[in-house]
């Protein structure tokens, strides 16, 4: 069998690609070795699916050279899949600023790019498995359990090491190792936080609250809810931060961000004597929160009214909640990880067309490339961004 364009992975980035190569009248052949494409679509957001960020910027992105995302996301806007859902009549909702999801089920996206393959006459084989990928003078032959395949252009799309369960591996880097591409370590990313000993009793008893906090590491600060678990911290600004965070460090947590808590609490001892910290810390959290925070520390009497604390034990519990330091015993791994921190290095890429540089038939869009976003939709709206680019350029 001969293509013109062989695409390994029908997820987003993949089936993106195979749409627009299709379109520009080249044989098209995507090859996965899931039983269903598009599987992590299907379970991102909830099964709802956060398919872009109407604010994507490069700023939104890491890589080891900020600059390489410029191009394919200046190319394709966020403004042009909203226009391509909505063409497939796919309902969408804006969460929070920005960030669109499915208003019904992920199922929609997936339904929307299996069409567009179609009608640009790409050809989808699912459950089959790749066991070698090799250059054959100026073009690429596949070895599958299908059968020898051979191709013009093999564009490598079968993403990260995020989420193993959905049939996520390392397959993409062995091929560009293979090739002589570097591959940067790779680190779950946008993944909850595990704790240990007393701080995971902690949280374990809150598992469920949530409440809106910055969080800072590395000089980055997020200000999202975190969600406590029973095995540690979670939400959007525990997965926000996990992309910076490196082992052994702390993170910064201020439970109140925009107030001053020491200072509150010196207009509250002026305006309100008589009141106590916890009537105050219950009108600021959740019940179960303040409550707990009371005892984990413990240095107050219940009935003893703000008039009798000092500055210093004010100034004490203002550290505690602006500025409350706390260590992660790790995190839930790639078993959880959303992306995948790390991959092929861009350098040997073209930004415009993602053909290794010196070898035109061999490409890689996606995940599995050393660019990886932060959350809300930013990590799709890549995929789309580095498939169009791929697949006109083919």
């Amino acid at each position: 069998m001969i293509y013109d364009v062989v695409i390994i992975g029908a997820g987003a980035a993949g089936l993106m690609c195979a749409a627009q190569a299709g379109y520009a009248g080249k044989r098209v052949l995507v090859l996965d070795h899931a039983n269903k494409a598009g599987k992590k679509i299907l379970m991102s957001g909830g099964g709802r699916c956060n398919f872009t960020n109407l604010g994507t910027t490069p700023q939104h992105f890491y890589s080891s050279n900020p600059y390489f995302c410029i191009s394919a996301l200046k190319r394709y806007r966020p403004e042009h899949f909203v226009e391509l859902v909505e063409r497939h009549g796919v309902e969408h909702v804006e969460k929070t600023p920005g960030q669109l999801f499915c208003a019904t089920s992920a199922k929609e996206i997936v339904r929307a790019l299996l069409t567009e393959c179609e009608w640009a006459g790409a050809d989808i084989k699912l459950s089959t498995q790749i066991t070698r990928v090799a250059q054959q003078g100026s073009a690429m032959r596949l070895s599958t359990s299908i059968g020898n395949i051979d191709a013009g252009v093999v564009v490598v799309a079968c993403g990260g090491l995020s989420i193993p369960s959905m049939g996520a591996t390392g397959f993409g880097y062995d091929i560009a190792r293979q090739f002589g591409l570097e591959v940067f370590a790779t680190r779950p990313g946008l993944v909850p936080f595990t704790l240990s000993d007393t701080w995971k009793a902690r949280a374990a008893e809150l598992s469920g609250v949530s409440v809106p906090v910055a969080v800072s590491a590395n000089s980055r600060r997020f200000v999202e809810p975190m969600l406590f678990t029973h095995r540690g911290l979670s939400g959007p600004a525990m997965l926000q931060i996990s992309s910076v965070w490196q082992p052994g460090e702390n993170l910064t947590v201020d439970l109140l961000p925009g107030e001053s808590v020491a200072e509150s609490l010196r207009e509250a001892r002026q305006a309100t004597p008589k009141r106590q910290l916890s009537t105050w810390l219950g009108e600021r959290f959740p019940k179960r929160l303040a409550q707990a925070l009371l005892e984990w520390y413990p240095d107050h009497d219940p009935a003893r009214p703000l008039a009798q604390y000092a500055n210093a034990a004010l100034d004490e519990w203002g550290a505690r909640l602006n500025t409350w330091q706390l260590k992660p015993a790790g995190t839930e791994g790639w078993r959880t990880a959303e992306v995948t921190m790390g991959g092929v290095n861009t350098d040997a890429v073209s930004s415009k067309t993602f053909e290794v540089k010196g070898l035109p038939q061999l490409r890689f869009i996606g995940e599995v490339l050393d660019v990886t976003g932060e959350l809300g939709g930013y990590n799709f709206q890549w995929a789309w961004a580095s498939g169009v680019a791929c697949g006109q350029s083919c």
